[in-house]
């Protein structure tokens, strides 16, 4: 597990040159976590300690309120927390999340933008880590909230 935390990172430093390599680096996370696929999320930016996410407001992620659904929501929270702090990660660490937090402020419509950010931790660090994530319409309204607790420990 700890090498694909590293070949995830250089592989996003390859793809993300082009817009086909965004979107085929995107669409691979979606088939390498497939519930994480189920709302066909776009990934625009990863670095160490943060990422933005994007996700395009469709029929498949819609509510009976014509509204994105919360559980949508809070996989686009799940996903740019995650990607924020593998970015952060030392080779030889592992995450597993342990808790996942979601606040609804506003009906979500549109295509929304998730911007998550963590402290990246010293190479040595074992324990909970928490990335903080924000979720804005087109408006640049915030709509949603969030946080995500992973625990990291070191493989050997």
């Amino acid at each position: 597990m700890a090498g694909v935390e590293r070949t995830l990172i250089e592989r996003w430093h390859s793809a993300k040159r082009t817009r086909l390599g965004r979107w085929l680096f995107s669409r691979a996370i979606g088939r390498f976590a497939p519930y994480t696929g189920t709302i066909a999320a776009r990934v625009e930016e990863i670095e160490p300690g943060r990422s933005i996410v994007t996700m395009r407001d469709r029929k498949a992620v819609r509510n009976r309120l014509q509204s994105i659904h919360a559980v949508a929501l809070t996989n686009l929270i799940e996903l740019s927390g995650s990607l924020s702090i593998i970015g952060a990660m030392h080779p030889g660490t592992r995450m597993i999340p342990v808790r996942l937090e979601s606040e609804f402020l506003k009906k979500a419509r549109g295509t929304l933008t998730a911007e998550a950010s963590c402290e990246p931790p010293d190479a040595d660090f074992e324990g909970e880590l928490q990335a903080a994530v924000v979720v804005r319409d087109e408006s640049g309204a915030e709509v949603t909230r969030g946080r995500i607790t992973v625990v990291i420990g070191h493989t050997n």
